[in-house]
């Protein structure tokens, strides 16, 4: 194979270079902590408590050692990944997926009305999905169902990976309903639980049609012009294996083939009722998932040793993806180790106290973007933020129910491109698309994005949300 003249960086070079940058911070900048406190059963920051603390570099052992600590960090998400993966290649070994696609790519190339809708209505339901019930780590197991069915359609696998990702990230970032960020942020900010329901609905309608309009528009670029694609090598190869030629032979999807359908279908409503119902994580997820695969196999017809053999396939070719996560793991690690996070975020919240409540809560949406980048978790950075900005947003004139906003959209909008989200990064690894090119492709999204969310924080001042 012939090299270009200029190849970027792969993705592990990049976050471990991050992560060697953020070594080198804990060396420039000062140590410092909040006190952490429990309030109704949860840890969260005492926001008058930051005091400067002795400073602890992390060194060149540290450096080294961060993947490793980062892989027990993110054990859970990481075994999250392979049972899923596992499950998911039991469920591709019976066949099912393939008759599925073809399906859909068939009623697809017959009607132009489900040309036209699929993108939107499927972006819809996973925006449905991230506004409802916080829907992320649920969304692994689709990728791996929608990167064939774009490339099938004569789509990309970054059309694959934005319909469900992005669709999800855009209901993640504009929800009202989410019990892990809107429940969290409003129970620290002492509101009623869901207040503010109707202007959170419009943000969120006006995130959702953006996705799924910037979606839309490069699908058709792509569908066009094939060689448009940011991934339009690798996609090549991945069409060789899934027989499109095939597809106008295709008749009808075979009742063996419908039952494991219906099997899987079934378990992604239980999946809905668990995590709506009785507040089911990874756990819960995974054995839902590792049910799946026994069943699926003994619906499909497969023998103890193919559903042994296929999930084992399914976790192994997952392998880069887990250490991915857990290199992207490590950089939280260092930054944490070295006591810089809450430095990061003592100083910038001192930047909102100087300008108009406007201003403040757009600069209190640009900090959280950037806390972000150090604590992925929505929960764990309601926790961390906003007993520092709620009671700072009353001093400078901007509402609680605002300072929640503005922690919704620097949380969610960022976290479909910063390479530190376990999620985003095992997304990409699964779909076997580069971080540097996901980010290439959607860095006009996240200014869309960020210019949205300026916008959307001017109202409520005026309204007195």
């Amino acid at each position: 194979m012939k090299l270009s003249k200029f190849k970027a960086p792969n993705t592990f070079f990049i976050i471990f270079s991050l992560t060697a940058l953020i070594a080198l911070l804990t060396w420039i900048l000062p140590a410092g902590v909040f006190e952490r406190i429990l309030v109704d059963g949860k840890e969260v920051v005492d926001g008058d408590s930051f005091h400067y603390v002795e400073r602890n570099p992390q060194g060149f052992s540290d450096l080294f050692m961060a993947p490793i600590k980062g892989f027990v960090g993110a054990a859970q998400i990481i075994g999250f990944v392979m049972i899923v993966g596992g499950a998911f290649s039991v469920f591709q070994k019976t066949k099912a997926v393939d008759s599925a696609i073809k399906a859909i790519a068939k009623a697809y190339n017959k009607s132009r009305i489900i040309r036209n809708m699929l993108i939107p209505v499927f972006m819809l339901l996973f925006s449905a999905a991230g506004a409802v019930f916080g829907m992320s780590e649920e969304i692994i197991p689709f990728i791996l169902i929608f990167v064939p069915m774009a490339l099938v359609l004569g789509y990309d696998s970054i059309t694959g990976v934005a319909i469900p990702f992005l669709g999800a990230g855009a209901g993640f970032a504009g929800a009202f309903l989410n019990p892990f960020t809107v429940g969290i942020a409003q129970g620290i900010a002492e509101l009623p639980p869901f207040s503010g329901m109707e202007y959170r609905i419009f943000a969120w309608a006006v995130i959702t049609i953006t996705a799924i309009t910037f979606v839309s528009l490069y699908a058709k670029k792509i569908k066009k012009n094939p060689e448009k694609s940011l991934t339009y090598e690798q996609d090549k190869i991945k069409k060789e294996n899934l027989h499109i030629e095939d597809i106008e032979k295709f008749e009808n999807i075979s009742k063996r083939h419908k039952l494991v359908l219906g099997v899987f279908g079934l378990a992604l409503l239980v999946l809905v009722y668990g995590v709506l119902q009785y507040q089911w994580f990874i756990n819960e997820i995974c054995g839902l998932f590792f049910i799946i695969g026994i069943v699926v196999g003994i619906v499909g017809k497969l023998s103890i040793k193919e559903t042994t053999d296929a999930f084992v396939e399914g976790a192994k070719a997952l392998i880069g993806t887990a250490l991915i996560i857990a290199l992207a793991r490590g950089i939280l690690v260092i930054a944490t180790d070295g006591k810089i996070i809450d430095t990061i975020l003592y100083n910038l919240s001192l930047i909102v106290k100087e300008v108009h409540p406007i201003v403040s809560s757009q600069s209190m949406f640009i900090i959280q973007s950037f806390i972000n980048f150090f604590v992925p978790s929505g929960s764990g950075q309601a926790a961390l933020t906003m007993p520092i900005m709620a009671p700072l947003g009353d001093l400078v004139g901007v509402s609680r129910q605002t300072a929640v906003l503005a922690f919704q959209f620097g949380d969610g909008f960022s976290n479909m491109i910063i390479p530190t989200s376990a999620v985003t990064m095992g997304v990409l690894t699964l779909a076997e698309i580069p971080w540097e090119k996901w980010a290439r492709w959607i860095l006009p999204l996240q200014i869309l994005f960020m210019i949205i969310g300026l916008l959307l924080l001017i109202p409520p001042f005026f309204i007195h949300w």
